[in-house]
């Protein structure tokens, strides 16, 4: 858990703007530098925007990853996704599934994708089972519209898998003591005791394919910044149990359409999100009202002056996912800075790029309720 000058980063709440230099060095990880990030490219022969724009910022062991991969050993792809009621995925939640999904097709990697129904019911007090279950439906609909490959990726649902997951989980409960998640993530005396259990489950699918398989197999979790102190953990448990500790690839948050700090919201602050089930009109309405402007007060100031892109709501949203091509952003970067482009122009470009990618995106989330039961792991 990370709490000083403001900001606050832990996997339940992320707060104050936040300073990823910082991040690096008190969570111990590395960052992707050019050195990296060139390894990769040696397999991929290309780069996705996210490695070539900095939106994954960091890592943890990729190089000891890369090495076993370049043995022979290939590595499967881990991450998850917490469902709970008024909870919808958003435009931030796709960034490390979409990682996964290219990584899954540069590198022929299996994925399993964890949906822990219990953890919300354990930390919400108003959240059933009912609720985390429909939630989690529809969050798959979100994951399989992004095109993985059924035949090699597999959802883990906790309760329903708690057959094959519940005895490795309790493995990984021995080797934590209180101290260590109370000190990971703040809990205290009135913390319920499958709180304190939850990290050992989300801990298993790092390893179950090594179980299933009997053989140890390297495992890459591309995930939110905000999630790495569960991962600590498990990191320092499962050499314990025999296993190879994961390599772990953090990306930066997506701001809030506010650009107030923090990332966005799944829940909560419903406007200051774009979420993957939103209207065209929903979208403008949004970013025409919410998104925070790097703009001039006055358009003659801004035609003078120019804007500032790099807190510019709109324009890290095309930087950090909507806007493929690394020139045309250069020239929109330059434009807005010089103020030959107004805010308003970036906001229509932005929202056009924006309904664009959710007309496919809902397209094949209708199309992907036929062949949920693909996915599920049997």
């Amino acid at each position: 858990m990370t709490k000083s000058e403001g900001m606050k980063v832990t996997p339940y709440e992320t707060q104050g703007r936040i300073d990823y230099d910082r991040l690096i060095k008190e969570f111990g990880v590395s960052k992707l530098d050019e050195t990296v990030i060139n390894r990769v490219k040696k397999h991929t022969k290309d780069l996705h925007l996210f490695l070539r724009r900095g939106v994954f910022f960091a890592h943890r062991d990729l190089n000891w990853l890369l090495d076993e991969y370049e043995k022979g050993n290939k590595f499967f792809l881990y991450t998850g996704r917490a469902s709970s009621r008024g909870s919808k995925v958003h435009l931030g939640h796709l960034i490390p599934w979409i990682m996964c999904k290219w990584l899954q097709d540069k590198f022929g990697a299996e994925m399993w994708f964890q949906f822990p129904d219990e953890e919300k019911f354990f930390y919400k007090k108003d959240v059933t089972f009912e609720d985390t279950e429909k939630a989690t439906h529809e969050d798959m609909l979100d994951i399989i519209a992004l095109g993985f490959d059924s035949k090699k990726t597999h959802f883990l649902i906790d309760t329903k898998h708690a057959g094959i997951m519940y005895k490795e989980a309790c493995k990984v409960a021995k080797k934590i003591t209180f101290n260590t998640v109370k000190a990971s993530f703040g809990f205290d005396e009135s913390t319920n005791i499958g709180s304190i259990f939850y990290t050992s489950m989300q801990a298993v699918p790092a390893f179950l394919p090594s179980v299933i398989k009997g053989k140890n197999i390297p495992c890459l979790i591309p995930l939110g910044v905000d999630q790495d102190p569960h991962f600590r953990i498990s990191r320092d448990v499962m050499p314990k149990l025999g296993y190879y500790k994961p390599a772990i690839l953090h990306n930066v948050f997506l701001p809030p359409l506010t650009g107030i700090g923090g990332k966005m919201a799944a829940s909560g602050q419903m406007e200051a999100a774009i979420y993957t089930t939103d209207t065209t009109k929903e979208v403008e309405r949004k970013i025409n009202k919410y998104a925070f402007s790097g703009g001039r007060d006055t358009i003659e100031e801004h035609r003078k002056l120019g804007g500032n892109p790099d807190v510019d709501v709109s324009y890290q949203y095309l930087r950090m996912l909507l806007e493929e091509n690394d020139a045309k952003l250069k020239k929109i970067y330059d434009d807005y800075k010089s103020g030959k482009m107004t805010t308003g122009e970036l906001k229509k470009y932005t929202i056009e790029k924006i309904n664009a990618f959710l007309k496919e995106h809902q397209k094949k989330r209708e199309g992907a309720k036929k062949i949920v039961e693909k996915f599920v792991w049997k």
